[in-house]
């Protein structure tokens, strides 16, 4: 992903979940996608899918059954 496409996808991200200390890190081995963080804390990885020209982003998001909090 482009330096620019970063900066306007974290931006949505950070308005849509209302949240500044979210950051998105790009990816050592690939650049297909890029890494959620929020603060140093990694939290999700998104995907960029071009299909036929048309652009989506696709979040992928797993949560350990030992890190949810007991009720």
């Amino acid at each position: 992903m482009r330096d620019i496409e970063i900066a306007r996808l974290q931006k949505y991200l950070r308005a849509k979940f209302d949240n500044n200390r979210i950051k998105l890190a790009k990816r050592p081995k690939t650049d297909d996608s890029v890494e959620v963080l929020l603060d140093d804390e990694f939290l999700a990885v998104v995907y960029r899918d071009d299909d036929e020209g048309e652009i989506s982003y696709q979040i992928h998001m797993c949560v350990i059954e030992e890190d949810l909090p007991e009720i």
